[in-house]
């Protein structure tokens, strides 16, 4: 039997953390962990009528700054492909989507602070590939 490192505990249990505080707020939650070749979506939601994807970073410490520093332009880019896959492979087409962020901080991820910025960042029409 394996056990899992702390640093990966944690960040689960940073997302399960982050899907419950959604889930408080009214999303509902279509999917978690969705990995492929490209990477992986940490949790698929509804808000209402909008398809939102959402990053969750767990972090222990402020040392590298809010959740508006936790997704780079990397991260935006490789999270745009994912959303564009995962719209394929659904087959869902001319859906209001967006891209939140939710960032948990705490030494422990049981009962973080918690940040959430919706609409985290922007995607001009030409990065739209769905």
């Amino acid at each position: 039997m394996t056990s899992l490192n702390p640093r990966k505990l944690f960040g689960q249990a940073g997302e399960s953390a982050a899907e419950e505080y959604l889930r408080r707020k009214g999303y509902r939650i279509l999917a978690r962990n969705l990995r492929s070749s490209l990477g992986e979506l940490d949790l698929v939601a509804e808000d209402g009528q909008v398809l939102v994807f959402v990053e969750v970073k767990a972090r222990r410490t402020d040392a590298f700054g809010g959740a508006i520093h936790a997704v780079h332009h990397r991260k935006q880019e490789k999270l745009i492909q994912l959303a564009a896959q995962y719209l394929s492979r659904h087959h869902i087409k001319d859906r209001l989507c967006r891209f939140d962020v939710v960032l948990l901080q705490g030494p422990n991820a049981v009962a973080p602070h918690i940040e959430h910025i919706q609409n985290a960042f922007e995607i001009s029409g030409d990065d739209l590939r769905w």
